[in-house]
């Protein structure tokens, strides 16, 4: 019986992986490439390993320069030191490594935080159009929303003058409710949202725990 665990050796006494996603028999074949010295040895090499890289994401072939990508990781798990004939430019160090710009976060003041910004937008693109049914109907469906928005916030009841208040507000005036008109009820959306497998952000989890048979 053989005791020497240098035969068994942990992942964490062996170099990170760069690309995981591969496993360690792909960077193991990378780094047995860069050995060879052929020149023409190392391409078989290495289209050999182009090859099983395809076949471990099959799924992924349909994918805009799938082949161009898969030689980008080729390099980058040699660390950029692979010399072989590519069929694509070779990827640059500092192309790959530069950060993405920075996205700005939109500006502008929100009066109500539950409505969101995209609300205010919807108010006025409506406030902007002629008036007629498409308006109505429009200034209608904003109500509903907002009031959808205001019971998933808030958790509580709320009248529809509510809403028609601070529609008139974030429109400026011009936008109104029908008269008469009734928005949604708080017990529709309230059944709604309880159906919905994501109930106010928080994913219910389902309990897979399977019952013990009683003794007998």
């Amino acid at each position: 019986m053989i005791n020497d665990q240098s035969f068994l050796p942990y992942n964490s006494e062996r170099s990170d992986l760069v690309i995981p996603e591969y496993g360690r028999n792909i960077h193991q074949m990378v780094s047995f490439a860069l050995s060879i010295a052929d020149r023409e040895e190392r391409n078989k090499v290495v289209r050999a390993i182009i090859s099983v890289m395809g076949q471990l994401f099959p799924h992924l072939r349909d994918i805009e320069d799938y082949n161009h990508k898969l030689w980008d990781h080729l390099h980058i798990m040699s660390d950029f030191k692979l010399d072989v004939d590519s069929p694509y430019p070779i990827p640059e160090r500092e192309t790959l490594q530069a950060k993405p710009d920075r996205v700005s976060y939109p500006g502008g003041n929100i009066r109500y935080g539950h409505y969101g910004k995209i609300v205010q937008e919807m108010i006025n693109k409506c406030s902007a159009m002629e008036d007629g049914e498409e308006k109505v109907a429009f200034t209608m469906a904003i109500g509903n929303l907002m009031k959808r928005h205001y019971i998933t916030y808030n958790r509580s009841s709320v009248e529809d003058a509510l809403i028609a208040n601070q529609l008139k507000e974030l429109s400026a005036n011009k936008l109104s409710l029908p008269e008469g008109a009734e928005l949604v009820s708080v017990n529709e959306i309230n059944r709604q949202n309880a159906s919905n497998p994501v109930n106010n952000g928080v994913i219910k989890k389902k309990n897979n725990k399977r019952k013990m048979p009683r003794k007998r």
